[in-house]
């Protein structure tokens, strides 16, 4: 047998073995494991959810509320009375849980005014970030996420904003992802760095999402607060699509938020979309269309935990689900609550896997305290 035919017999063995078969070229390759982050907050440790009540195990990442920036442009503790234990206890998660990473997130609503000035010029970008590093290195977290609510405009009213927020955003991640970098070729280790930002349409215009992807292990986009207290009618305050043509106010959704980012060039394998776990109760004036879209007079926020424990056992109250938002409401006559559960998560966890996103963020943990939704997260990325 000559060389020529030794090859074509040695390739049809192989063939028929089925180690190089018609499926195998088409399988796609596998996506890498689902982020499920938590927001775990400072001062849940008033109430007594202190870190070792989250159960870590079933959690990638736990970014903890709030750092502040000081007016030397230094990042320093948010709540020092509660912070340095937290901080502790959180390390302990670590240790009886390894693969878990924990980031120190700065600014939040109420710590964003002094953003505009950290990231104005390249003294002010190094300070801040040289301050991250220090802060993380000293208490133990593996990254740094920025909550900056929000460049260019809008936030609290005392916010100090800038038209050259939007560039210079960019040029502050650019420091920080240099300054991880260099920090984690000097230990050894990979430090993250992530964002949470806004999924309406002024956000998307007021920052470079199309270059600061390059930047960030992942983004969080805050796909919740859609509607509530500060509108006239009620509404869903995370509604998986809009409701319908039906609503008197503006719509926006999830899946606009979502998009509003793809269509923005941020890549959906980067994308983190936001869960809420409370809801919103309204007090109506109205009470026509099951309670949804009524004015009221007056409205509130509710954990999960409470709604499950005094509305969805109360018989006086029924719940619906909308058939296009694809979330629950609950309507006693005169009281409309607007919330997340299970059948509403399956949903929006059937939109991440289509969508390719990166997982799903919570705001935040001590409104699950027993867990049921954390639960239904985690069974439905399996």
């Amino acid at each position: 047998m000559n060389v020529k035919n030794i090859v074509v017999l040695s390739l049809v063995l192989f063939l028929s073995t089925g180690f190089f078969s018609q499926d195998a070229l088409a399988a796609e390759p596998q996506l890498a494991e689902p982020i499920l982050a938590g927001y775990y907050t400072a001062w849940s440790a008033y109430s007594g959810y202190t870190p070792e009540h989250i159960q870590a195990s079933k959690l990638t990442h736990i970014s903890y509320a709030f750092a502040e920036i000081g007016p030397d442009l230094r990042v320093r503790m948010g709540y020092p009375d509660k912070d340095p234990e937290n901080f502790k206890l959180l390390q302990q998660l670590k240790q009886k849980n390894p693969q878990l990473k924990t980031l120190i997130s700065i600014g939040g609503w109420t710590w964003s005014g002094r953003f505009s000035d950290a990231a104005l010029t390249e003294k002010n970008r190094q300070v801040f970030a040289e301050s991250c590093i220090t802060f993380m290195k000293q208490f133990g977290f593996d990254g740094i996420d920025l909550d900056w609510e929000y460049p260019v405009a809008g936030g609290l009213t005392s916010n100090k904003t800038r038209p050259d927020d939007k560039k210079n955003f960019t040029l502050l991640l650019k420091t920080l992802r240099e300054a991880l970098d260099q920090q984690g070729a000097a230990d050894e280790k990979q430090y993250l760095l992530t964002i949470a930002g806004g999924a309406g349409t002024s956000y998307i215009k007021n920052t470079e999402l199309s270059l600061i992807h390059k930047y960030l292990d992942f983004a969080v986009i805050m796909t919740y607060d859609f509607h509530g207290p500060w509108d006239k009618y009620t509404d869903f305050h995370s509604p998986l699509y809009i409701s319908g043509k039906s609503s008197p106010q503006d719509q926006a959704s999830f899946d606009t938020g979502v998009n509003g980012w793809i269509n923005a060039s941020f890549p959906a394998e980067k994308l983190v979309a936001g869960i809420p776990f409370y809801g919103y109760h309204y007090s109506t004036t109205g009470s026509r269309n099951d309670g949804l879209y009524q004015t009221f007079s007056k409205a509130k926020a509710l954990s999960y935990k409470k709604i499950t424990e005094d509305y969805v056992t109360n018989p006086d109250y029924r719940r619906f689900f909308h058939p296009q938002a694809k979330v629950p409401w609950l309507w006693n006559g005169s009281d409309f609550i607007s919330y997340e559960d299970k059948e509403s998560i399956f949903h929006k966890l059937q939109y991440i896997k289509s969508k390719r996103l990166a997982g799903a963020m919570i705001w935040e943990l001590r409104h699950d305290k027993n867990g049921d939704l954390l639960n239904a997260l985690q069974e439905g990325f399996k």
